[in-house]
């Protein structure tokens, strides 16, 4: 059984549900999404936990009773006066937005139908595990001027035991929320009512985080042969236009006017890079030229789909532009991947998704050179050995794409790192190389990032390890606790030796129990603590206690020093 079907299937026996309960609401959608359904209703009072109980008791009963799914097509007038009757206005402005042809409706027991092209399940006694989970608030189709309507978000399964693993996550998941951690363990914290909504203010925690996942980045591209480049934050208006997100993304796109000109406060990165590669004559023998950036960018989101780190307003990028010649194009896009799967290993996904996204309907280029680049990332794939799936449409305007979703440790995937093949943007600008035979060429583009927005994996991160950071990640790595003041010069001496190996070390001098300092080190998930006695300042010694291991006894200053060196170089 498809698992789309079932569940909006089930969302069509929620809305049934709702109707037999409140006759006066209206209904709006009500499709499968990647982990369940949703249906949005027009309520006048908000529905509360007794109402979901209340619904999921009447979806029962409707599912015992086995309602078949009754498919009817009726022509456009026909449907648009039984909607009207209803007094259905959502569903009577989607029909008037549909082609004139044939209209299919569903009908399920004695008077519930609602408008749906499917398709169904065969009857309603096939769903088998179901729960509601949520109420949101919802604008008709998105737009804030728009009615606010109540979503109630649900769940199926084929199996009962399917739904319990679901289940179990789902609470799992609330206690990784980086949301609640991120700002608890002192990492970041959005000011919502002060600076405005979608804008991260990094805390010192989070920016010792954030710089250490740079410093990984910047090292490892100029192992690989990329050259770093910064770009302004603000642009004319007019290479946006030439770039062609002046037109395919303006909606997305902060403006403003200076000196009787507009400018950009700049959603990409891409245009700034190609003025780069343009800033002088190259030649054959110069490509690949590879830019990388940690281009910070900004995005004008709805206030409705902001979402911590994952979706905001201002982020930052490891973003890179491969300039290179026709020949070198398969081997760049396989050493991009190569870049995504070593950088993902290292910091601890070794599962992933890969979707090959083609041509939208909104697009630029040529037939032809989207089907070279589509066959140019899709032969890489193969002959890597990768398997993939096919997102039909999903690909940027000016190109398609290779998305690699990582999988952290609930299974959830999150969208990080993509490989974009652009024939359309070097044409834009009149790109050019100058070949063996003294003629310009033009060079293709590829467009490229590993962890993507920054902001977003750092959630990623935070879920993942459920705020217990790898050592290597760890803003505070060691927490030294001296037992007495006759023992605060040998504690300094640790402290500074530690300082000097470029371990991150801290001290707790606050006058509380040894009990306490430690609960407090756990709370703050710091790696290792170690206590320091007089014992320990007579032999050179240090006691350690590892996180989520208990003490570990007694070792030498240097040993332990030395060890931990070791762990850090190997990113554990």
């Amino acid at each position: 059984m498809d698992l789309n079907t079932l569940r909006h299937s089930c969302s069509h026996v929620m809305a049934q549900a709702v109707k037999e309960l409140w006759p006066e609401v209206k209904l709006a959608i009500g499709p499968s999404i990647e982990d369940g359904f949703y249906y949005d209703f027009d309520k006048q009072t908000p529905f509360t936990d007794a109402d979901l109980q209340a619904i999921e008791k009447v979806m029962q009963k409707i599912i015992v009773r086995d309602e078949p799914f009754l498919r009817e097509e009726l022509e456009r007038p026909q449907a648009l006066g039984l909607f009207q009757k209803l007094k259905e206005n959502y569903k009577v402005e989607l029909i008037e937005t549909l082609p004139n042809q044939p209209i299919s409706i569903y009908r399920t027991g004695k008077d519930f139908l609602d408008l749906c092209r499917g398709p169904h399940i065969a009857s309603t006694g096939q769903i088998k595990a179901f729960k509601l989970l949520s109420v949101a608030g919802a604008y008709w189709h998105g737009i804030e001027t728009n009615p606010m309507l109540q979503r109630i978000y649900g769940t199926c399964f084929e199996t009962q035991k399917e739904l319990d693993e679901y289940l179990k996550n789902l609470e799992e998941a609330k206690l990784r929320d980086h949301r609640k951690l991120g700002p608890a363990l002192g990492f970041f914290d959005i000011y919502h009512e002060e600076a405005g909504a979608g804008l991260v203010f990094y805390h010192p925690k989070g920016a010792i985080l954030r710089k250490i996942i740079e410093d990984y980045e910047k090292t490892e591209h100029l192992k690989r042969g990329y050259e770093m480049v910064i770009t302004p934050h603000i642009m004319d208006v007019d290479l946006w236009k030439t770039s062609g997100h002046y037109d395919y993304y303006r909606e997305n796109m902060y403006s403003f006017t200076a000196e009787d000109k507009e400018f950009i406060l700049k959603p990409m990165n891409c245009p700034g890079h190609i003025l780069i590669y343009k800033s002088k004559t190259r030649s054959y023998k110069d490509l690949p030229i590879r830019l990388f950036e940690l281009g910070t960018v900004y995005r004008r989101e709805k206030a409705g789909v902001l979402h911590g780190l994952l979706r905001v307003r201002g982020f930052t990028q490891d973003d890179a532009h491969i300039f290179c010649l026709p020949e070198q194009l398969s081997a760049e896009i396989k050493g991009a991947i190569d870049f995504v799967f070593d950088t993902m290993k290292v910091f601890g996904f070794d599962k992933v998704g890969i979707e090959l996204s083609t041509r939208p309907e909104k697009s630029i280029g040529s037939d032809e050179d989207w089907q070279s680049a589509t066959e140019a990332l899709e032969t890489a794939l193969k002959e890597k050995g990768l398997p993939y799936e096919v997102n039909v449409g999903d690909g940027a305007f000016y190109g398609p794409k290779i998305d690699i979703k990582l999988k952290d440790a609930l299974k959830r995937t999150w969208q990080c790192a993509t490989i974009q093949c652009d024939f359309a943007l070097p044409k834009r600008f009149n790109l050019a190389y100058i070949d063996a035979s003294g003629k310009e060429q033009q060079p293709i583009m590829l467009h490229r990032v590993l962890l993507g927005s920054l902001e977003r994996f750092i959630g990623a991160l935070i879920e993942h390890y459920k705020g217990e950071l790898p050592l290597w990640l760890s803003p505070t790595q060691v927490l030294l606790i001296p037992l007495k003041e006759t023992v605060l010069s040998y504690a300094q001496e640790v402290k500074n030796k530690l300082a000097n190996q470029n371990i991150r070390v801290e001290m707790d001098l606050h006058n509380e129990t040894l009990d306490k300092k430690i609960r407090n080190a756990e709370i703050n998930k710091i790696p290792y603590c170690l206590i320091l006695g007089e014992r320990e300042a007579k032999q050179q010694q240090v006691s350690v206690r590892k996180k989520g291991s208990g003490n570990q006894g007694a070792v030498d200053l240097d040993k332990f020093v030395g060890d931990l060196i070791n762990q850090i170089q190997e990113h554990k």
